[in-house]
């Protein structure tokens, strides 16, 4: 438990809950097939480091909100008993937010204290802390608050000397302060049965502007840990390298942290260089020449000869060809990329989409 000791001090009288029911539409075509918190990060779903999380905290009793493939999370986690917790499996009819999304799952919550996390945020935050502040302010509603390098890009939260929230405001070019939004509560679990029921509500837009409207504690627990929203190809990636290189806690990563994640049954060349936190699924192979850095390769890939792979995603199946070169790109499973192809700058290729040999190129030579 080396990398979550910081969170080994919560009393289990607190429960959680996960909101997994978003569609990921930012990292299509890898949502195709598996919902955003179902993918392949750091070589296991990215659903399992945050569970992790939550049980060395000291946690046992899970909810997770789902909605698009909701079937997938059962399927691949069941009722919890691998990671030692109490799973249950919620879904929307349709969706409802997350304020709507957490309202939802109430009849499942007993505890006095309930943790909420989007499911697609990456955090170092030490949860056990975010608690005793909770605890310590008799708060309503305790938010996690991590302070950027650039809030223009956020709405911005300001809290009094005492850490309580004063205000929530939109995007500007001038906030006042550097703190934000960090995607992680506490709820008294009174509050939660004042969301309306059966509609979607937001929690930034409606349900904490109420909050503060009618004189309830809203309580502000800020740091400077990792905080990263995994909601873009380019932060899926940096996400996925940063578990590996150790830079996030984890318990869940299946191998020692370093320079590169090899999974078993994976084949990598003795001249092939694989490096910067990359992810090298089961059953691939990385080709003698070949330099893979910075990348997520998932189950069953195969990188040829030579070829050059940075920052990117390679979809399970897929195959790159000999001398090709991709840059912050984004394949699709099962897709044949021909040999000496460039992709670079975002490019996206759907699954199954094969490109001859110097198909597609960005240089002349």
């Amino acid at each position: 438990m080396s990398a979550d000791s910081q969170d080994q001090a919560a009393s289990p009288t607190a429960e959680a809950v996960v909101l997994v029911g978003g569609r990921g539409v930012r990292l299509r075509p890898l949502t195709l097939s598996a919902p955003k918190p179902m993918l392949p990060t750091a070589g296991v779903p990215f659903l399992s480091h945050l569970l992790s999380r939550i049980r060395a905290v000291g946690i046992e009793h899970v909810v997770l909100g789902t909605s698009y493939k909701a079937e997938v999370f059962a399927e691949h986690f069941g009722d919890g008993s691998e990671f030692g917790l109490r799973l249950e499996y919620v879904v929307e009819p349709e969706p409802l937010d997350t304020a709507g999304a957490i309202r939802n799952v109430a009849d499942r919550l007993t505890a006095d204290d309930v943790l909420v996390f989007n499911g697609d945020i990456l955090s170092g935050v030490d949860l056990a802390k975010l608690l005793e502040t909770h605890r310590g302010a008799a708060a309503d509603v305790t938010m996690h608050l991590v302070k950027v390098a650039d809030p223009r890009r956020f709405g911005c939260v300001p809290t009094d000397a005492d850490g309580r929230v004063t205000a929530f405001l939109e995007k500007t070019e001038d906030p006042p302060v550097d703190q934000i939004n960090a995607g992680c509560y506490v709820f008294r679990r009174e509050v939660i049965d004042t969301i309306p029921a059966g509609r979607p509500v937001s929690v930034e837009r409606e349900t904490f502007p109420q909050l503060l409207a009618s004189g309830a504690h809203v309580q502000g627990y800020i740091d400077t840990s990792y905080w990263l929203d995994m909601g873009t190809p380019a932060a899926f990636v940096r996400g996925s390298a940063d578990l590996v290189l150790g830079t996030v806690p984890s318990n869940a990563v299946p191998g020692e942290r370093g320079e590169a994640l090899v999974l078993d049954g994976a084949v990598v060349a003795v001249d092939a260089e694989v490096c910067g936190g990359t992810a090298v699924g089961k059953g691939s192979v990385v080709e003698t020449g070949a330099r893979v850095v910075e990348s997520v390769l998932f189950d069953g890939v195969r990188i040829e000869r030579n070829a050059v792979i940075e920052r990117s995603v390679i979809g399970s199946g897929a195959t790159i060809g000999a001398g090709a070169v991709l840059r912050d790109a984004i394949i699709g499973d099962g897709a044949r990329i021909g040999a000496d192809c460039e992709l670079l700058n975002g490019v996206r290729v759907w699954p199954g989409v094969e490109l001859p040999d110097r198909g597609v190129r960005f240089s002349a030579d």
